[in-house]
C-alpha cells in the first residue's frame, strides 16, 4: 500500500501541477488508492487537499518519487534523517519548491476499529536532482530483467512447482491493456506503458517472494533470489522514472 500511495501521489500530483487535472480530482484519485490522508506537521496536521494547496502557495513546482531499499537509496539525496525514514518506509515523495524541498514519508494511519488511512510525515529534504535512470533507460532495464526473471521462475526442470497465480501473472504480462491506470492524464505514452508493465511485474515479485521454497536446492533458491532482486530493482527504477517524467520535454 505504501508504495502504491506514493506512486499515486506523485502521478496525480504532477498531473495537477501541469494543469491536466484539478486538485479535487487528484486528491480523490490518491485517496481511492489508500483511504483518507493527512499531512502531519507544525502547527497541526491538515488534510491532503489542504496540504497540497499550502505547498502550491509555498512554491511547489514538482513531486518526485523515491522507492529506496536497504543499500539502494533510489530517488533520495538527503539529508540523513529523511533518507533513514524513507528507507524504513520503502517509499517517499519529494516536494520541490524552488531551491528547497520537503520530504513526505508515508505510514499507515489506523484509528479505532474502522479508520484506515495514510499519514504523511514532513521532513526537510534536499532539492538536488537524484541519480535515477531516464525513462528510456529504465524501460530497457525492465525488459531485460523481465526476460531473465521469467526464465528463472518458469524453467520446468528447476521450478516445476511454480504456483498457478505466478504463472498466470507472468502470462498476463503479454496483455498490454492490463494495469494501464497507474499514471494520471498528461504523462507521455511511454511512461504509461512502462508504469503498467512495472505494476504487473511488482505483483510477480510479491507473489514469488511468498513461494514455498521446500523442495528447492540451495542453488535454485540462490538463483531465484538473484532474479527477484534484479527484477525488484528494475521495477522500482521503472516506476520512479515513469512518475518523474511528467516534466520531461516532449520528443
Amino acid at each position: 500500500m505504501i508504495k502504491d500511495v506514493s506512486t499515486a501521489l506523485v502521478a496525480w500530483g504532477n498531473a495537477w501541477l501541469t494543469g491536466n487535472v484539478g486538485l479535487d480530482e487528484a486528491v480523490d484519485a490518491v485517496e481511492k488508492a489508500a483511504g483518507p490522508q493527512i499531512l502531519g506537521g507544525e502547527p497541526a496536521e491538515v488534510t491532503l487537499r489542504r496540504g497540497l494547496g499550502d505547498l502550491r502557495i509555498g512554491g511547489l513546482t514538482a513531486l518526485r518519487l523515491a522507492l529506496p531499499a536497504p543499500g539502494d537509496p533510489l530517488g533520495l539525496t538527503g539529508p540523513a534523517e529523511f533518507n533513514r525514514a524513507a528507507i524504513d518506509a520503502e517509499a517517499a515523495v519529494v516536494a520541490v519548491l524552488g531551491d528547497r524541498a520537503i520530504g513526505l514519508v508515508p505510514a499507515e494511519d489506523r484509528r479505532g476499529s474502522s479508520y484506515v488511512g495514510v499519514r504523511w510525515t514532513t521532513l526537510d529534504a534536499s532539492p538536488s536532482l537524484p541519480d535515477v535512470p531516464s525513462l528510456a533507460e529504465a524501460d530497457r532495464r525492465l525488459t531485460l530483467a523481465m526476460r531473465d526473471a521469467t526464465e528463472a521462475l518458469l524453467t520446468v526442470d528447476d521450478f516445476a512447482g511454480v504456483p498457478p497465480e505466478i504463472a498466470d501473472a507472468l502470462v498476463d504480462l503479454r496483455d498490454p491493456g492490463r494495469g494501464d491506470h497507474l499514471l494520471a492524464p498528461g504523462y507521455p505514452q511511454r511512461a504509461h506503458r512502462v508504469a503498467a508493465l512495472a505494476g504487473r511485474l511488482s505483483l510477480v515479485v510479491d507473489l514469488a517472494r511468498r513461494m514455498d521454497e521446500r523442495g528447492l536446492t540451495a542453488d535454485q533458491m540462490h538463483r531465484r533470489g538473484d532474479a527477484l532482486r534484479l527484477l525488484d530493482g528494475a521495477v522500482r527504477r521503472a516506476l520512479v522514472a515513469a512518475c518523474n517524467s511528467a516534466f520531461d520535454p516532449v520528443p
